[in-house]
């Protein structure tokens, strides 16, 4: 049995289904995501497993025990949420220790722990500091600290950066992810960014309409989307249908394609090209973005619109809109998927 199961799980609220029959498993210390669009189904989910919402049917298992039906404060889960929930009337230090007040763990071994991880979330000098007075990132590390300190079996973590400025976020998801290795601490990662999804986690579960449409290591999903929904979730795919792939080059699928942006390439004169390069076609430039070191092209091949994805290697490589270029395709990173 893996350190967690999840078993034919079912909530509803009245009418309206927001899951059924969600099956998956988790191995300890693993870091698992729980990605998809707003509305599907992925915080009421983490919910249902923190004991925060009831579900209808299913069960879920931690560490070989039945919690289904325990309260959320003896099912040993962390959880730290988008809104941090700090005490507003409380220090960085009594938020932290809250927890172990309402447990009567003793003073000594109380001001220890909260120490221990007032360090480890990087928050020295700041003990005494109320919530009003710090930043959003560093309310953000009181709540993971207090949600740490109490040693969770799981650590549920709901959108924790998604109110945070960019760069805040992108230190803090990284402090994050090196924390959770450093415990090896089960963790399960609520958020609707791809990106954070991809540079995060050892799996992810990528939700659609209460349904998990595909699980799986980063890699894997992003570069073998089992569907057209996931191709469209994951980065920006070119959707194409087999009947115009086939007018560009040989292939033997359907009923749709699914093209990377990096899988098409800009013909270079001189430039030699391996067997797995498709025969160049023409296309016209619709517009260009500079993505820092990535230039996005929009073209066109004839009513057909695509994303080229090309290195900024210098500005000479930055072709106006209304050139005509030959692209290619690499064919071993085409893939069929299901409508």
């Amino acid at each position: 049995m893996s350190y967690v199961e999840v078993n034919k799980l079912k909530k509803a609220f009245g009418d309206n289904l927001v899951f059924n029959d969600i099956d998956f498993s988790i191995e300890q210390g693993e870091f698992i995501t729980l990605l998809g669009p707003s509305g599907c189904g992925k915080s009421t989910l983490l919910r249902s497993i923190a004991g925060l919402n009831d579900i209808d049917e299913g069960e879920v298992w931690v560490d070989g025990q039945n919690i289904t039906h325990l309260s959320p404060q003896k099912r040993e889960i962390g959880m730290v949420f988008q809104s941090y929930a700090l005490f507003p009337n409380m220090t960085v230090t009594d938020n932290i220790g809250f927890g172990l007040k309402m447990k009567g763990v003793t003073k000594q071994r109380s001001q220890s722990d909260i120490a221990k991880f007032i360090d480890l979330v990087e928050l020295g000098g700041k003990e005494k500091f109320y919530p009003h007075e710090l930043s959003g990132g560093q309310r953000q590390r009181v709540a993971l600290a207090r949600a740490l300190v109490m040693q969770p079996r799981i650590l549920l973590l709901d959108e924790p950066l998604s109110a945070l400025d960019a760069k805040i976020r992108k230190n803090l998801r990284q402090q994050i992810r090196d924390i959770q290795k450093e415990l090896n601490l089960t963790t399960v990662f609520v958020t609707h960014d791809q990106e954070e999804a991809m540079l995060m986690s050892d799996r992810i579960f990528l939700m659609n309409g209460g349904e998990i449409v595909q699980q799986g290591k980063p890699e894997d999903i992003y570069t073998q989307p089992k569907n057209e929904f996931v191709a469209g979730f994951m980065g920006h795919y070119n959707l194409v249908t087999a009947e115009t792939a086939s007018q560009w080059f040989t292939i033997s699928a359907g009923p749709t394609v699914a093209i990377r942006p990096e899988s098409i390439y800009v013909r270079e004169e001189g430039r030699q090209y391996g067997s797995h390069i498709s025969a160049p076609i023409a296309a016209t430039i619709k517009q260009h973005q500079l993505l820092g070191n990535v230039i996005r092209y929009t073209v066109n091949v004839g009513e057909q619109e695509l994303t080229v994805d090309m290195l900024n290697r210098s500005s000479e490589r930055l072709m106006p809109p209304g050139n005509t270029i030959d692209i290619m395709f690499n064919l071993n990173e085409i893939q069929p998927v299901r409508n």
